[in-house]
């Protein structure tokens, strides 16, 4: 089971992407418009393995944890200040196994937000004290030329050792 996250401008496109049959997939996002239009777009496809939900990532409480959390631009979109409680709500939402997988933009040094500048390191100061590690950090091959050396894929694991702290 996987969860990606997003902000306001979801279009649920990525959810659709990974969705399969042994794959069911949760797009969560907190804006009723931006829910609407994701369900708009993928009317078209079979929605036997995913769902969009309107929900606060904050106070979140599902069910059952992910395999898999991608975050695609939520972590930017928040307040600096509020970036190690999204650590926190990762960390809640994964298994122990699990991976996260974040696609870190805008990298950049402007001022103000959102979208809030990120970088590796502004990642890596909230995961790592919660037991995650990167696995690997690349630019993103996908990447829209406006886009182009502002994107990076990462993917990050947790350690089994440190994921009870």
């Amino acid at each position: 089971m996987a969860v990606t996250i997003g902000r306001k401008e979801i279009k649920g496109y990525d959810v659709v992407a990974i969705a399969c049959p042994d794959r069911y997939v949760v797009g969560l996002d907190i804006s009723e418009v931006a829910l609407e239009r994701a369900k708009e777009l993928s009317s078209l496809s079979s929605q036997e393995h995913f769902e969009f939900l309107k929900a606060d990532f904050f106070t979140w409480r599902p069910t059952q944890l992910f395999d898999l959390i991608f975050d695609y631009t939520f972590f930017c979109a928040i307040d600096p200040d509020m970036r190690p409680s999204w650590a926190v709500g990762i960390r809640d939402l994964l298994k122990p196994d699990g991976e996260l997988i974040t696609l870190m933009f805008p990298i950049s040094d402007h001022e103000g937000g959102p979208p809030y500048k990120v970088s590796t390191t502004d990642y890596e100061e909230v995961l790592h004290p919660l037991g995650f590690e990167a696995t690997s950090i690349v630019e993103n091959e996908l990447v829209v030329s406006p886009r182009m050396g502002r994107e990076k894929l990462a993917r990050w694991k947790r350690s089994i050792c440190l994921s009870t702290l």
